[in-house]
């Protein structure tokens, strides 16, 4: 031996040691990829505090697991200077998610990749049946055969269902809208058909407000916001969430902003929680159908309303009919403003159209009922992701990846 050191022994002893450094920066460094906030490796550097090297080894780990990718050659940007950094974006071709979502009026799966993306998705299902068993078994067959065509590897399961979900009990505590019964064990039903189903990985289940406001907060009109309030119909009903500081804020047994059921019309209509002049039956489509005269017809009564208000706004009556719903919104926002103080405002379903079609007066109407409106409005917005609940349902399944990716994929 001639007592010289193997200089490519050292380059893998040093990139190991890069790497091993780095390891703990995998989760998050995959999550800056993840929401867009890290496109390049220079900002991935920057916002994990790390050294070029070994952002660089985390970012060539997670390219490895078959979850992100990195351009090394990415054209420069016209008038700039120096060699352009390597880009990261997520694999396209990589892991999915299995989404389930469960509302009034039909069910849908769709698989989700990493960004938000639906890779495919299930002709949705417009039949409800009242044993949950049946129905969310059909909806997984859908979410299976999905991924016998795609041939993707599956992370885990998110199921969205339109109730409140009690921790850690994974019940659906007041399944209003659903002919389910109180208590019907969600969680716990869904985990024995995806295993039942040969899908791979954990299984959850959650609000659908509660995952739509997840999802924008990651990829949507959230992005960025600090305290986020999400307000929003579903097919029928109202539900409320809120995300404080990147996290769902869901109280202390998964309870939290139940916000359909504030009182803004004392005497308004009968409530299904025994109440009268709730958010939840003054202000979704339902409500407005009613307001403005019209009959529901064979379609979803969100489809029915949402084309009611775009096509029609111009008939006297539906535009009184959004008038008041606006009037009744705005005043529940108001309080929850009071209350909450966020920075942002969000709205979904129904509540997105009425807000497009006069955000002035949603704004006035909130502005002057709230204690700070004056001084300074909080941003309303409307939510900006195609079937919110869906990518939310499957954001609860990429979760344990973005914790530990090595962990659950390595």
């Amino acid at each position: 031996m001639n007592g010289k050191a193997d200089p490519r022994a050292e380059g893998e002893v040093t990139t190991r040691t890069r790497l091993e450094r780095g390891r703990g920066a995998l989760g998050p460094a995959l999550e800056l990829v993840h929401t867009g906030r890290a496109p390049t490796r220079a900002v991935l550097t920057a916002e994990l505090g790390v050294t070029r090297a070994t952002a660089g080894a985390v970012a060539a780990e997670l390219e490895a697991l078959g979850l992100i990718r990195i351009d090394a050659k990415p054209s420069a940007a016209a008038g700039s200077q120096g060699r352009p950094s390597h880009r990261l974006s997520v694999a396209e071709e990589g892991p999915v998610a299995l989404a389930a979502q469960v509302h009034a009026d039909g069910f849908r799966a769709a698989l989700v990749g990493l960004g938000g993306r639906t890779v495919a998705t299930a002709p949705g299902c417009e039949i409800i049946d009242a044993d949950p068993a049946q129905v969310i078994g059909s909806v997984v067959d859908a979410g299976a055969r999905l991924l016998r065509e795609t041939g993707r590897r599956c992370v885990g399961a998110g199921l969205a269902v339109p109730s409140a979900v009690a921790e850690p009990e994974g019940t659906a505590l007041n399944p209003l809208h659903l002919a389910w019964p109180a208590g019907a064990q969600v969680r716990e039903i869904f985990t024995e058909r995806v295993r039942a189903a040969g899908i791979g990985g954990p299984a959850f289940a959650g609000n659908d407000v509660n995952l739509a406001a997840l999802a924008e907060h990651r990829h949507g009109a959230g992005r960025g916001a600090r305290d986020l309030l999400c307000v929003a119909t579903g097919h029928r009903g109202v539900g409320g969430a809120l995300v404080l500081d990147g996290r769902l804020h869901t109280g202390s047994s998964g309870l939290a902003l139940e916000v359909g059921h504030l009182t803004v019309n004392p005497e308004g209509r009968p409530c299904h929680c025994g109440s009268r002049g709730c958010l939840d039956v003054e202000t979704d489509p339902l409500a407005f159908l009613t307001e403005a005269g019209r009959e529901p017809g064979p379609e979803g009564l969100l489809v029915q309303a949402r084309t009611l208000l775009r096509d029609a706004y111009a008939d006297p009556a539906v535009r009184s009919a959004a008038e008041a719903l606006i009037d009744r919104l705005g005043l529940g926002l108001a309080g929850l403003v009071n209350i909450l103080n966020p920075d942002r405002i969000i709205l979904g379903g129904l509540h997105r159209a009425l807000l497009e079609a006069d955000p002035e007066r949603l704004r006035a109407v909130v502005a002057d009922r709230s204690l700070w409106g004056r001084s300074g409005s909080v941003p309303i917005l409307a939510c900006t992701l195609d079937h919110n609940s869906l990518v939310g349902a499957a954001e609860l399944a990429w979760q344990p990846v973005l914790d530990d990716p090595l962990g659950a994929l390595g």
